[in-house]
């Protein structure tokens, strides 16, 4: 992967100096309303309101959505809400470089075509799911979409979403997360850093590109998934329970994943953990890991680990010093899962493990 282009992207979606939060007014009389100074788990924020409810449904559009490093922004909850969907129908990516929240229990789904990235402070204190994309549309079955590109007001979408449509690929528009914040700790008590959801809960970024430069995901016990579109198709958004992974298409071109700086994404646990990646061509470089299984001290005998399964249609790499690990850790009871690797040209380097 040309890492000199990877750099391009990146300056490209720094490209918004100031943050903003832009309500547009495709929704009409709901559309969604900022309200600063909010107390939000003791500390002030700015909580985002309003919105088009449908059903469990709630739905927001800006024209911009950008977060200052330091900045705490929060989506409203309203009872019964279980998915909180934003588009953004502006022309620029957003930039995550602070706090972004849900005053709640609902999944959130950030969708932007031009882009997203988050920054070395970005944070997520969400309690459901979190799905960031530049799909240009999210469809509802056969209810119709939510559209960024073709922003109209939300129709009667009450049922949870089915797909990211990539139907007018930007070519420029990657999902950057750089993430290393200060996130709690993990099940065995050491410091977690990075972009985290809930334990048992999923994390999805869906390109585009996807690069993490040094960044960290977590998800303990939970699904993390990276992986994207090049050319037009969809993605397929599959429901367990309120828990969310991804069903690509054998007919899509898929776009590059790749880890570099000690990038790290871990959904070690108590057990049940998963990770995939879908994409053309996959790189895990610099020590950067993949880590899944039962974490320190956890599990029982009957504890069964989830899976890492890798897809890359074109080259995949992992380089000296990085890892990919499904492992029962020293104390912990159970089984460890597998690690599934399916690749058109596989490179184990000296140093990698695996």
């Amino acid at each position: 992967m040309d890492h000199a282009i990877a750099s391009i992207l990146f300056f490209c979606l720094l490209a918004p100096a100031q943050a903003q939060i832009n309500p547009d007014n495709t929704l009409g009389a709901e559309s969604s309303r900022l309200t600063p100074n909010v107390l939000i788990n003791g500390v002030n924020a700015d909580q985002i309101d309003g919105g088009a409810l449908r059903g469990s449904n709630l739905f927001h559009s800006f024209t911009q959505f950008n977060i200052n490093d330091g900045q705490r922004v929060y989506f409203g909850n309203p009872a019964g809400v279980q998915n909180i969907l934003t588009r953004v129908t502006g022309e620029q990516a957003s930039n995550i470089l602070g706090t972004l929240g849900v005053n709640g229990t609902a999944n959130l789904f950030l969708i932007n075509p031009n882009g997203i990235l988050f920054g070395k402070n970005a944070s997520l204190d969400v309690r459901g799911s979190f799905v960031g994309t530049t799909a240009n549309a999210v469809q509802f079955g056969n209810q119709g979409i939510f559209s960024a590109t073709n922003p109209q007001a939300a129709p009667l979408l009450t049922i949870n979403p089915s797909a990211l449509l990539f139907n007018q690929i930007n070519q420029n528009a990657a999902i950057q997360n750089n993430s290393i914040a200060l996130a709690g700790q993990d099940l065995e008590g050491f410091d977690a850093i990075g972009l985290r959801v809930p334990d048992g809960k999923s994390l999805l970024l869906v390109g585009g590109n996807v690069s993490m430069d040094g960044g960290q995901l977590n998800a303990f016990g939970g699904h993390i998934e990276l992986g994207g579109l090049a050319e037009a198709g969809n993605v397929n958004l599959l429901w367990n329970g309120d828990n969310l992974s991804l069903g690509f298409p054998e007919n899509v071109t898929r776009a590059d994943v790749s880890l570099t700086n000690q990038a790290r994404v871990s959904v070690t646990g108590a057990g049940g953990g998963n990770i995939a990646v879908n994409a053309r061509n996959l790189e895990i470089l610099e020590e950067s890991v993949l880590s899944a299984g039962i974490a320190q001290g956890l599990g029982t005998p009957e504890t069964v680990a989830g899976n890492i399964t890798l897809n890359a249609i074109g080259e995949m790499v992992i380089g000296s010093g990085s890892e990919i690990g499904n492992v029962v850790y020293w104390g912990a009871k159970g089984n460890g899962g597998n690690i599934s690797i399916d690749s058109g040209n596989f490179l184990l380097q000296e140093g990698a493990y695996l």
